[in-house]
C-alpha cells in the first residue's frame, strides 16, 4: 500500500488551515507556499475536501477555507480514504465486494485481514489536532494481527 500525493497534501494542506485558522479564511496561496506543493495540484485536492465538507470555502477577497469542524473531529483515516478510497490491502476485502468463493480455505485471507485491521486501527487512533504543533504523534502500538 502507497498513499498519494493526494491523501499525504490533504492531510498537510487540513494541518495547515488548522494552525493558521485563528486568522479566519486563509487563502490556498499562502498554504501552497508554506507547504511547497503547487496551487494547481492542491486546487484539485481541496475540491475534494470541499465537497465532503471537511473544508468552507468563501470565494473572493478575504476568502479562502477554513475547517468545517474542530480539529480533533478529523479522524486521519477517514481522511485518507475519502482522498485514496479503500485502504483493503486485496480486493476482496474492499467494502462492497461479492464474497470471495475461496474464503473459507483461502490459506492467506487470515494473513490479508489481519493487515487490514492493524491498518485500520493505526490510522484510526489519530485526528487532526494530533498533527498539530510539534509534528509528534503518540501511536499506541499496533493490535496483534494474530487475534483474527
Amino acid at each position: 500500500m502507497m498513499i498519494s500525493t493526494k491523501g499525504r497534501y490533504a492531510l498537510r494542506f487540513l494541518a495547515d488551515i488548522a494552525e493558521q485558522q485563528g486568522d479566519g479564511f486563509v487563502p490556498l496561496k499562502e498554504v501552497a507556499a508554506r507547504q511547497e506543493i503547487s496551487e494547481k495540484y492542491l486546487e484539485i485536492v481541496v475540491k475534494d475536501l470541499v465537497k465532503s465538507g471537511l473544508l468552507i470555502a468563501v470565494r473572493g477577497k478575504g476568502g479562502g477555507y477554513r475547517l468545517g469542524k474542530a480539529p480533533q473531529e478529523y479522524n486521519i483515516k477517514d481522511v485518507i480514504e475519502l482522498m485514496e478510497g479503500s485502504l483493503a490491502p486485496i480486493a476482496c476485502l474492499e467494502p462492497g465486494q461479492n464474497t470471495c468463493p475461496r474464503k473459507d480455505h483461502c490459506p492467506t485471507l487470515p494473513l490479508w485481514k489481519g493487515l487490514d485491521e492493524v491498518i485500520s486501527a493505526y490510522l484510526s487512533q489519530f485526528t487532526l489536532e494530533d498533527l498539530l504543533g510539534n509534528g509528534s504523534l503518540n501511536p499506541q502500538s499496533p493490535p496483534s494481527a494474530s487475534s483474527t
